[in-house]
This record gives C-alpha cells, structure tokens and sequence, in this order.
C-alpha cells in the first residue's frame, strides 16, 4: 500500500523526474503541462522553496568514469573510449528537502554528468527498475492526488481509487516495499528506467536498459537498525565510505530482445536478459552542493552520438521541459 503522510506524498515520484486521472490506457497520448506537472511535485511535497521538484535532498559528488574493453563495440561515444570526469548527485525522490533518510518506498536516485570536450553525457537513474507512471498526464494525476489537504495529509481514499484505477502506478512502491531501506547511497543498484539505442562506429544499433550495480553489495538496513539511525544519515555514512577509498558502480547495458517494451517505464524486462559492461563510475568525493546546483542534469539534450534515448516513450520526453521549469524556479 502506498503511504500517504505528507512527508512521503510525493517521493514516490522518484528522483528520476527533475528523474498521468483515468486509467493509463486513457491517459496514453494525452500530453501534460510541463510547468502543470512541476506544480503538482512541488505541492505533494508541501511546496518548499528554492529546491528541486524531485530530489531535493542530496549530496553533490565527484569522480571518473573509465570504460571498458568491450564498450567501444556498443557505442562509439567518445565518453566510452576513454576515462573521462564525473559530476554526480546521490538524492532522496520527492520535492520536501527535509524527507527522513530512513522513509520506504522511496526511490535513491543518482545523477550524473560524464564530461567530454566533444560535450556532455547525462544519465539521472533511479533505485528501482521501474518508473512510478507510463505517460506525462498520469504522473500529473498521479502527484496531484497526493497534495496535502487542510489538515497537512493527502486523501488516502482518492490514493486508493487511483491506485486502482492506475494498477501499474503501483509497481514501483511495490518493488521497494519488498526490499530494506537502503544502509548507503553506494549500497544499492540504480537503473535507467528508459530504453536507449547504442549505435557503435559501424553503425551497428543494440537496444539496452542501463543498469548501475553497486560494487559494495545491497547493503539494506534491519528495522532494529532502522530505527537507530538518524533522519539524516547517509551523508556522513558517505563521507566516512569515501574516506576510506572511491564508491564504485559497474555500468552495465541489458540487451533488449523482440517483445521487451521500449515505451513503458513502469514495465521491467525480465532479469535474465543478457548483458555487457561497459565501464564504472568511481565516487571519490563529495562536492559543494553549489557544484550540482548551478545547473540541470537533463538526460534528453544531453547525450553524444552513439547514444540516443527512446523515440516512442513520453516519459522520456516529458524529462527535459520539466527539468527546465523546476530549474528557473529554484533559480527565483
């Protein structure tokens, strides 16, 4: 069941927004609002200023990533030829910067930019393999049931009949209720939960769901170790990880075959897809939060030649003018 205090109303959101009110096969094609779907983020997490609509509690970082031996073959991005510098963000989901650390199901969401002189490649991953909504207009109705009434929480009732009516929304919480809260941000697997299109230098097109695996393991947390925790503590559990050497990530491509859905972010592929490395991300520091502020992890305008994000998926579309407003009103 999804929970419905206000602090919770929103994260569920995912970070991967910023990371549809009939079913979703009523609402597929319709588009929304971008500024319209910003306003609802903001208002279910109580309409806190100057933060973003997603994610607004997190930790800026920086690193490398090096590619590996067969990345090349998949990609001819110059970012999969050589080692090249990342600027990355680990985050709670959900517009309320004061989310407690220890609050389920929320998505960890990670952010990052790898940069190349020939430009940018961006990716914004989330702790789940699958999105909370298939269409622009469902995650508007899907944020819009969850604002706060007058007595400071969300309609649980209206959560319920959308939930019903919008069964695939329910997935994701689904997914996370079923595993512990995560002990570190660098104990978790993260997925890009669209399809992308990696294109090699002969040409050669693979389809493939991204996939970020944690070096260290899943590191999930007992209850009794839960509750001892403080509502803010991954930022020192990574200060002191990070003290004692680089947090790293395998990024690994999962090859699509005929039948996976390339258009449905609230669909994941079955897990015994085959896969290939393509490098890893090394964390190797925390960076002033103004490093990640002074502008937008977007993962649509921001990826080279040799990768290129799904045509057909609206959620992937809906991420760059989304971005861009939650931007300009944090910036205001």
């Amino acid at each position: 069941m999804l929970r419905s205090s206000p602090v919770l109303a929103a994260t569920v959101l995912t970070a991967s927004l910023l990371t549809g009110g009939a079913s979703a096969q009523n609402t597929a094609g319709h588009d929304a609002d971008p500024g319209a779907i910003v306003d609802a983020l903001f208002a279910a997490g109580g309409n806190q200023p100057k933060v973003r609509g997603s994610g607004a509690k997190g930790v800026c970082l920086k690193g490398s990533f090096t590619p590996s031996a067969e990345a090349p073959g998949l990609s001819k991005a110059p970012h999969f030829a050589k080692t090249v510098p990342v600027t990355a963000r680990f985050s709670m989901g959900g517009s309320n910067p004061k989310i407690s650390d220890k609050a389920k199901p929320v998505t960890r969401g990670f952010a990052m930019r790898m940069t190349d002189p020939s430009g940018d490649m961006v990716f914004v991953v989330i702790s789940a393999p699958v999105f909370s909504t298939r269409t622009p207009q469902q995650l508007l109705d899907f944020a819009t049931v969850r604002a706060p009434g007058p007595d400071g929480k969300p309609d649980a009732d209206k959560i319920k009949a959308f939930a019903a009516a919008n069964p695939e929304t329910t997935r994701q919480a689904a997914w996370l209720n079923a595993r512990p809260v995560p002990a570190s941000f660098a104990g978790v697997d993260y997925w890009g939960v669209h399809a992308y299109t990696l294109t090699n230098a002969k040409g050669a097109a693979t389809v493939a769901k991204l996939k970020w695996v944690a070096s260290a393991g899943q590191l999930g947390l007992t209850d009794d170790e839960l509750k001892a925790k403080p509502d803010s503590f991954y930022a020192d559990e990574l200060k002191e990880r990070l003290s004692k050497g680089p947090a790293s990530f395998a990024l690994v491509a999962v090859l699509a075959e005929t039948g996976d859905p390339v258009n449905d972010p609230t669909v994941a592929w079955p897990e015994e897809r085959k896969s290939v490395t393509l490098g890893t991300v090394a964390i190797t520091a925390i960076e002033p939060d103004a490093t990640c502020d002074a502008a937008t992890f977007d993962p649509v305008v921001s990826l080279p030649d040799g990768v290129a994000g799904p045509a057909t998926d609206p959620m992937f579309a809906a991420r760059s003018p989304a971005y861009a407003v939650s931007l300009s009103r944090r910036a205001n």
